[in-house]
């Protein structure tokens, strides 16, 4: 099935998500996806990320003909949380094994001076 965004609510704290769904055979159906801010802001999540975030958790929960609302947990958020933490991990030692640059590389890109 594939998920489509077609919007968002607020309501009580929680971002609801509504995302259409579509399976193979062009039928659709309506889900949503509730998020609740102040664990968002609590696990340092970017809002603007909600939204992928919650149809990752609709293509991985696989039981759509019995449920069409869903809850991005806690439990989702902290493994998020720990994801972006090893991520951004990863990325500082990259950045730090690579050699430093010359004492003369700012100079040495400058157009000469007439």
């Amino acid at each position: 099935m594939q998920f489509i965004l077609t919007g968002f609510t607020h309501d009580m704290g929680f971002r609801v998500f509504a995302f259409e769904g579509v399976k193979e055979d062009r039928t659709r159906a309506e889900y949503t996806v509730r998020a609740d801010l102040v664990l968002v802001r609590k696990y340092g999540i970017r809002v603007q990320e909600l939204p992928l975030l919650c149809r990752a958790l609709l293509d991985k929960c696989g039981d759509w003909e019995e449920k069409r609302a869903f809850l991005f947990s806690e439990d989702e958020m902290q493994l998020r949380a720990r994801d972006s933490a090893l991520a951004r991990a990863t990325a500082a030692l990259r950045r730090t094994a690579r050699r430093p640059p010359g004492a003369n590389l700012g100079p040495a890109w400058h157009a000469p001076k007439i």
